[in-house]
């Protein structure tokens, strides 16, 4: 590119010079030149020095319009600044020149500078629309000239000049034509006749080409629609149309429909039907035509036996000029039809008909016609449904309903008798008569309840006056021999046995409301007072005469929880806890405070106290669980979920304080669930003053009043005495176990086992179940006045005799003794050996004034029990080692009732257990 500017360059550079010559700088350069191109030297044109025009402030002076060139400050040359279009500054003006003045200071001077911009074929050919349309006739002859308007080149000169080509065509072609003085004129030209019916619309492209290198061309396109001709008439499909109509046909029915077509459009294909002529003339009235769509729809009734057949001539016309036209015939023919359909009164109607009518009764008289004649006029009649009614033919058009069943309102209340009449004809017409026969009702039905038993749920402690079931009796007769009254039946099985004792009718618990049915409470239901209630419900109607039916109502009574667990006052006796008395502690909960005692270091597992409640209620409502209230985290003690009983969660210490405050409540499974709280109040000391502080503890309950300070005295000493007796008394007794023990040891008997066998107890469980335990040396005890029993373990706290059985027992810890074992029993067999079986009865005995004194001396009976420490400490070490030695006469004696077998067997048993019941009685006075 750069290469051709050079020598242009340099001509205009010539071209300057010989200007500047003349007075006057001319440059030429041509449109669209890149910004910064060099149009001339100004400053050298101008005869400035080099760096005088910087110094002298060449530049051009603007006249009000941009000129796209500046005047370049260091070189002075002339520059292309902006870009340069011809047609925009000049239009279609040749040459193009531009006139600039150019100053310069020092001294001041104005130069005339003219600039020249020549044009390049930078503009297409462009027509004035993208799309041209022509509507030429299909009538054109061919020669025929239509001119078009041609395309526009803003270029000048060669690029300027524009040939047209057309897209290949066999019906049109281009003819242009040039004029110096005028603007060249451009024709399309119709070569071949036009057929609209073959093709409507032509498609053509025109392309207008300019003279400059390259080539620019611009298009249009050119669309011919070709206008219709009138030169076809329209056509019919037949030259003959046949139709035929039944005589029964109603005004408005589309006799037929005319299909004419016509290849012409517009007004052309326009096709418009005449009726030129109809025979018989009366069938004027009958038929009309539409001109447009050509139907023709009856306007009258036809009738067979007047015209058979009409004939219209049709005459199809366009609107074309001059109209063209088509021509056919419609023959109607009539066909004969049964148009006359039966007639079906009804003369007589005797309603209502009693439901124990006899069969035979006359119900209605009806009268049936026919207007036809012949096979037509023929008629034939039935009844439906077939039954329970049917016809009976009196004399000729005459008919009686009469009943041929036996009627039954229950199961059908009111029959739509209808009457169905059929004439000859072909096809036959039928007519219908409907016939209501309502059925009057008898008292036949008694009223039948929907259960034979009704099972009704009804909550405890519900609301007197409410509603607990709604009973329904249905008696299928209407009015009065269906209204159904409702009442207890006194006469039935019902009632129950009230707690008080005695019979109370049903009537006494409930109530049913005469009309509706309801079943509804007179009072409150108590579960606790009648689980279940049976009666009978009696249902009369008040028809003559009046049945009745009877239900029988099982009501059972759903237990609410509406009773807190109650807590049972502690066991007398034992270092269990005491009751200090109850408290309300808000709606469904019971509280009391109780207290018991544990020494320092007693180890984790212990029971320390037993808390016992019952439920008044059942089932889940009365299942208890007992929950450790406070303290709450890691406590020393816990309490069984379902067991109450009192344990330490670890060994007791010090740290613990004096004192723990338990609160335990005691709560149901019941919805809502109610509770009891009870408070236990457990002292902290060490083991002595653990048992001195439970004797005082006790004592202080059971007294009745505040004594001297002489009386306190004199029961020390005397309870000092008798303490000393009953240690002697045991320790005698333990003696004796031991001599028994080792004499049955080396005693010469053969084939003797000498090991203790084990005991099965039955025992009753905590959460009332029973079940077998398989272990040695323990005993049962059962709680006296308890609502549950109990079960009361005591092991020993020394190692188990020698045998296979001492493996089996584990020690366990001392449980809380709240009960009294039964008494003991005795062998009723002969017993061998006289002498030993005496001693072995004996030997409680002996010990009973001991244990008798000692028990007088704590406070046997209503006595109050020892306040002195001596003999409140020795008291409380009696009642604790009282478990151990029970349970170690019964280790010890086991074996020498193992060795004796038979009668002395029984006898070591006796002395077991009678020195353990007395001991216990010992204890607990």
């Amino acid at each position: 590119m750069g290469e051709w500017w050079e020598p242009v360059v340099r001509v205009l550079v010539l071209q300057a010079a010989w200007a500047l010559v003349g007075g006057q700088v001319r440059y030429s350069v041509p449109e669209e030149a890149k910004a910064g191109t060099v149009v001339g030297r100004l400053a050298q044109d101008l005869g400035l020095e080099a760096g005088e025009a910087e110094a002298r402030r060449l530049r051009l002076v603007s006249q009000g319009r941009r000129a796209s060139v500046e005047v370049s400050g260091a070189s002075g040359a002339l520059v292309v600044s902006s870009r340069l279009d011809r047609e925009e500054l000049c239009g279609k003006s040749a040459p193009c020149a531009l006139r600039l003045e150019v100053l310069v200071e020092r001294p001041l001077r104005v130069f005339h500078v003219e600039l020249e911009v020549t044009d390049i074929n930078d503009n297409a050919p462009l027509f004035p629309t993208a799309r041209k349309n022509l509507s030429i006739a299909e009538s054109s002859l061919p020669g025929s000239r239509f001119p078009l308007e041609g395309a526009s080149d803003a270029d000048i000169g060669v690029n300027a000049q524009l040939s047209y080509t057309l897209s290949p065509t066999e019906h049109f072609g281009l003819d242009l034509q040039r004029a110096e003085e005028y603007r060249e004129s451009l024709f399309l030209v119709l070569t071949k006749a036009l057929d609209r019916e073959s093709l409507p619309v032509h498609r053509l492209v025109l392309t207008a080409s300019d003279g400059g290198r390259p080539s620019l061309t611009g298009t249009m396109e050119l669309v011919i629609s070709v206008l219709d001709a009138n030169d076809n008439a329209p056509q019919l499909n037949q030259s003959v149309y046949k139709v035929q109509l039944p005589e029964n046909a109603a005004e408005g029915t589309l006799v037929m429909r005319l299909n004419a077509t016509d290849p012409d459009v517009g007004i052309n294909g326009e096709i418009t039907f005449t009726a030129s002529n109809i025979f018989p003339p009366k069938g004027i009235n009958l038929f009309l035509l539409n001109p447009k769509s050509g139907e023709i729809h009856l306007t009258g009734a036809l009738d067979f036996e007047d015209v058979r057949s009409y004939e219209i001539q049709i005459e199809a016309t366009d609107r074309g000029t001059p109209p063209l036209s088509g021509h056919c015939k419609v023959v109607v023919e009539v066909l004969d039809v049964n148009d006359n359909a039966p007639e079906v009164w009804v003369t007589s109607l005797s309603v209502p008909v009693p439901e124990d009518a006899a069969v035979g009764t006359v119900v209605a008289l009806l009268s049936v016609s026919d207007r036809d004649s012949g096979a037509n006029g023929r008629v034939r009649c039935a009844v439906w449904p077939a039954a329970p009614f049917g016809l009976v033919s009196t004399f000729a058009g005459s008919y009686s309903l009469v009943l041929r069943e036996a009627l039954d309102r229950e199961r059908v209340s009111e029959y739509e008798v209808e009457v169905r009449a059929e004439d000859g004809g072909s096809p036959s017409l039928r007519a219908r008569r409907g016939v209501r026969v309502p059925v009057s009702d008898v008292n036949d039905n008694a009223p039948a309840f929907a259960q034979a038993v009704y099972t009704v749920l009804a909550r405890e402690n519900n609301a007197a006056g409410a509603e607990l079931a709604r009973l329904w009796a249905r008696d299928p007769d209407e009015a009065d021999n269906g209204r159904v009254r409702y009442s207890v039946w006194e006469g039935g099985v019902g009632g129950v046995a009230s707690a008080g004792g005695g019979w109370r009718p049903a009537s006494s618990y409930v109530s049913v409301d005469a009309e509706s049915g309801r079943l509804w409470a007179l009072q409150p239901l108590d579960y606790e007072e009648v689980q279940a209630l049976q009666f009978e419900v009696r249902a009369v109607d008040a028809g003559e005469p009046p049945l009745c039916g009877n239900a029988t109502v099982q009501l059972f009574v759903v237990d609410e929880n509406d009773n807190a667990p109650a807590l049972l006052p502690a066991g007398s006796g034992g270092p269990g806890p005491g009751a200090s008395g109850d408290a309300a502690s808000g709606p469904g909960s019971v509280s009391g405070a109780l207290w018991a005692w544990a020494a320092w270091g007693t180890p984790a597992g212990q029971v320390v106290a037993k808390i016992r409640a019952v439920d008044a209620d059942s089932g889940y409502n009365a299942w208890l669980r007992y929950e450790l209230w406070e303290p709450r985290g890691k406590g020393p003690f816990r309490v069984g979920l379902y067991s109450g009983e009192v344990s330490t969660a670890r060994a007791l210490e010090e740290a613990d304080g004096p004192r723990q405050r338990l609160v335990i409540v005691v709560r149901d499974h019941g919805e809502p669930a109610r509770s009891a709280t009870a408070t236990l109040s457990v002292s902290l000391v060490e083991g002595a003053e653990a048992a001195l502080a439970a004797a005082g503890s006790s004592s202080s309950k059971a007294g009745t009043g505040a004594e001297g300070g002489a009386s306190a005295a004199g029961a020390a000493a005397t309870t000092n005495v008798w303490l000393v007796v009953a240690i002697c008394a045991v320790s005698s007794l333990f003696l004796l176990a031991v001599v028994l023990y080792g004499a049955s040891r080396w005693a010469p008997r053969a084939g003797v086992l000498s090991g203790p066998g084990p005991a099965t107890l039955v025992c009753a469980s905590e959460v009332g179940s029973w079940s077998y335990s398989q272990r040695q040396s323990r005993s049962l005890c059962v709680t006296e006045g308890a609502g549950k029993s109990d079960l009361m373990v005591f092991s020993p706290n020394f190692p188990p005799p020698p045998g296979p059985a001492a493996k089996e027992t584990q020690p366990e810890p001392p449980a809380l003794l709240d009960t009294v074992s039964g008494p003991p029993c005795f062998a009723s067999q002969p017993f061998p050996d006289a002498a030993f079986c005496f001693f072995l009865h004996l030997s409680p005995l002996a010990l009973l004034p001991s244990v008798s004194l000692l028990s007088r001396s704590l406070g046997g009976g209503n006595r109050a029990e020892p306040s002195d420490p001596l003999s409140v400490g020795a008291w409380q070490v009696l009642k604790n080692c009282h478990g151990t030695v029970s349970s170690a006469l019964t280790s010890l004696l086991g074996p020498l009732a193992s060795c004796c077998g038979g009668e002395l067997k029984k006898g070591v048993v006796a002395l077991s257990s009678s020195c353990e019941s007395w001991l216990h009685i010992a204890v607990l006075r």
